[in-house]
């Protein structure tokens, strides 16, 4: 190489690496390295991701900013990542300035192949469109039965027989398997009407099941989702078209039905509205369930609370003086409603470990966060929905603490929710999710269920991690022994209680 050419790469490398220096400079988050910048942290923390993320916002008071290509021109647009848990900032970007912070081009075309133009992927009036129909269904108590109907089923004539199995055998099970499965067969028969029966004896595989799990986890990395569909939408189309009787119609009363009767959609457009609601009524509620099973099993003072609670509102509904009578029908709805404490477990939870960890939006225009951060048009926000319910400046000293009383009012008697802002795990502003009640419903259902007539123990050996996926699954699933529940003592507590009540003042 010529000395012209050697001088020439000299000086271009420095320039460079003077204006690395100086775009470096005003970042706050982890290292950034010339031209691949935070991509090596990335990478090196993959397995715990979440953590790192947290870690890295506690050091930097709740907001940084860093840069996965640190290339001229890119570094501070498209290259530049806001990563925030701050309730102010989060309130700014879901809700005050909610039209600069869409899901974004680049959001859309990662899973556009698994939820094309579907409520989870979808901005303007694509979405409003959706949410509109969405929110008219999940306000009507039609939904809400239908969805206890196909919950208490599954549980009662799938779920709990497993368990008593495994009970009566000592064997082992992977909960977060059968809860997977669980969800998966309640989703499908509310979204279309169709039971893939997943959960049934033997654990039988299903294509569909098996398809989508590949396809979430390939999603990030671009890869199409398989030829796979559900339950025909042409089918349900053509019963519904086929002479316009209104016993036709009441065939159908799933989630795919109520959309194809309020407007005019595609074959495709359809797969994608059922995609949607597989993704948001499965993975979400069975991941849960699955850490506040493990948490719960950990923490036996939280786990005699969600006892005596369940056992003193079946005993005000159906008496106390036969436990059998607890366990002979499912839970009503006003039973699952009385459920406080069991409903503040379940939140905690998800403080702890939200089924979505993180989300992202892209920034329109240039603007600034509440906490004085400037954010430029072309960049993309993260917001951490794992390291905001774990922030001390939040939850105070003992966040890192699994404590479902800090949603109960002092008697203990209310629970008492916590600012969406704070708490995001059903996301907030217009985009909080719709299926919340139906989620506690249908989680409160089952866990109170399997605890009222289980003990349930992580296996000898087991270790319980977290994965890295779209939803924060864990990653060797979840092998618990299960032994029967006695609810004799409860009983006599309960009883004896009733005594010293009515009892005569002396």
């Amino acid at each position: 190489m010529e000395v012209g050419t050697w001088a020439v790469v000299v000086a271009v490398a420095a320039a460079y690496m003077a204006w690395f220096w100086r775009m470096s400079r005003g970042l706050s988050g982890p290292r950034v390295w010339p031209v691949v910048g935070s991509l090596p942290g990335l990478v090196q923390h993959a397995e715990n991701m979440h953590e790192w993320i947290a870690a890295n916002l506690r050091r930097a008071g709740g907001t940084y900013q860093t840069c996965i290509f640190a290339v001229p021109g890119v570094a501070r647009r498209g290259g530049l990542v806001t990563v925030t848990c701050d309730p102010r900032n989060l309130e700014h970007v879901l809700k005050s300035r909610f039209d600069n912070y869409p899901k974004g081009p680049f959001w859309h075309a990662v899973f556009r192949d698994l939820l094309g133009d579907g409520i989870f992927n979808s901005d303007g009036e694509t979405w409003v469109a959706q949410r509109k129909t969405a929110a008219l269904e999940f306000t009507t108590r039609t939904l809400r039965t239908a969805m206890s109907r196909w919950v208490s089923r599954s549980i009662h004539h799938r779920l709990l027989p497993i368990l008593e199995d495994a009970a009566a055998g000592q064997a082992h099970v992977d909960l977060q398997d059968l809860l997977l499965r669980l969800t998966f067969d309640n989703i499908c028969g509310l979204a279309f009407g169709k039971d893939p029966e997943t959960l049934a004896k033997g654990l039988p595989e299903n294509a569909f099941a098996s398809a989508f799990d590949r396809a979430t986890e390939a999603t990030l990395n671009r890869f199409i989702f398989p030829d796979t569909s559900p339950p025909s939408s042409r089918r349900t189309r053509l019963e519904l078209a086929g002479n316009g009787k209104c016993d036709t119609v009441a065939m159908h009363d799933d989630l795919l039905s109520r959309f194809m009767r309020k407007g005019s959609y595609s074959d495709e457009s359809l797969q994608h509205v059922a995609l949607n609601f597989i993704l948001a009524g499965r993975d979400t509620s069975s991941v849960a369930l699955s850490w506040f099973f493990w948490l719960v099993s950990t923490h036996p003072a939280v786990e005699r609370k969600v006892v005596h609670e369940l056992c003193a509102v079946l005993a005000a509904s159906r008496g106390a003086h036969d436990p059998a009578l607890w366990l002979a029908a499912p839970f009503t709805f006003e039973e699952l409603d009385s459920l406080v404490y069991l409903k503040a477990a379940l939140s905690e939870t998800l403080r702890l470990y939200p089924s979505v960890p993180e989300d992202s939006k892209h920034v329109v225009a240039d603007d600034y966060l509440p906490d004085g951060t400037f954010v430029p048009a072309g960049s993309s926000v993260t917001y951490s929905i794992y390291s905001a319910g774990r922030m001390k400046t939040v939850w105070g000293e003992d966040c890192l603490e699994f404590r479902p009383e800090r949603w109960l009012s002092a008697d203990g008697s209310k629970f008492e929710p916590h600012d969406s802002y704070k708490f995001v795990a059903f996301n907030a502003g217009p985009r909080i999710c719709l299926g919340k009640d139906l989620a506690y419903l249908q989680m409160k259902n089952i866990a109170g269920s399997v605890l009222l007539r289980h003990r349930l123990a992580v296996a000898q050996g087991h270790r319980v991690e977290q994965k890295m996926s779209l939803t924060l699954f864990m990653k060797n699933g979840l092998r618990m022994e299960v032994r029967p529940r006695d609810l004799a003592p409860v009983a006599d507590e309960l009883r004896g209680a009733d005594v010293r009540a009515t009892a005569p003042c002396a």
